[in-house]
């Protein structure tokens, strides 16, 4: 019995010291795509790729609308409403608002349910980048290890400009440039304050407000974004 316990230890060790090899050797792997896009801008993503999967599922032929432009090519409007919508400390933490996760939090317990997360942009960048809409344990652990990774790379101008071009504006919609275009028909360096307010208050569920671009609530949000745009902190 001794002798069958020991096997069953060694076995279980060995199991575990492979099962963290493997874990190392994905992180590696991530931190080499972090590397990598901070000189090579990404073509795609995983949320691109799960996006398009769906779509191609109802129609084989479609296709994303997509656009890389430069950072100096994209309106500072633009800059100063996403900064106010979605992460004003953007510029002074290190990859996580401490405070604007507890506000979610305490939120959160009030409400019952998820209603606000707290995730400062370079969060939502590293989700985009690699992960999956899913909320579990694991996805917010393997977030949180991404965005220390992107952090401790990238400038915060090159995380911004990054994000600015990757995050999702509407159904198959996804980056400033395209979704200029998808609701304006200009190029993201022509938005004025008032539309890129609107396009700021989307972010949330963008394919929600693509299909309700009238709705009130989105005219509550970008009013409030317009007022706050002047105090933005941009990269």
């Amino acid at each position: 019995m001794k002798s069958l316990a020991f096997a069953a230890a060694r076995w279980t060790k060995r199991l575990l010291l492979g099962l963290f090899g493997l874990l190392l050797l994905y992180q590696i792997w991530l931190f080499g795509w972090v590397l990598w896009w901070n000189w090579v801008n990404p073509d795609s993503t995983r949320f691109m790729a799960i996006r398009l999967t769906e779509l191609q599922a109802k129609d084989p032929k479609a296709q994303l609308k997509k656009q890389w432009v430069g950072y100096g090519r994209i309106s500072p409007h633009l800059k100063r409403a996403l900064i106010v919508a979605e992460d004003d400390l953007f510029v002074h933490h290190e990859g996580f608002d401490w405070d604007g996760i507890q506000k979610a939090m305490e939120k959160n317990q009030r409400r019952g349910k998820i209603v606000a997360g707290g995730s400062t942009i370079s969060q939502q960048l590293a989700k985009n980048l690699f992960l999956t809409p899913t909320k579990t344990p694991w996805r917010k652990a393997e977030e949180a290890v991404i965005t220390l990774m992107i952090e401790a790379v990238w400038s915060k101008q090159r995380i911004f400009e990054v994000y600015l071009n990757v995050i999702e504006w509407g159904n198959g919609v996804f980056g400033a440039e395209a979704a200029a275009r998808h609701y304006y028909g200009i190029g993201a360096a022509a938005l004025s304050a008032e539309q890129a307010a609107r396009l700021a208050g989307m972010v949330p569920s963008p394919r929600f407000y693509d299909r309700n671009r009238n709705a009130p609530g989105l005219a509550n949000k970008a009013a409030v974004i317009l007022s706050r745009m002047p105090s933005a902190q941009v990269p």
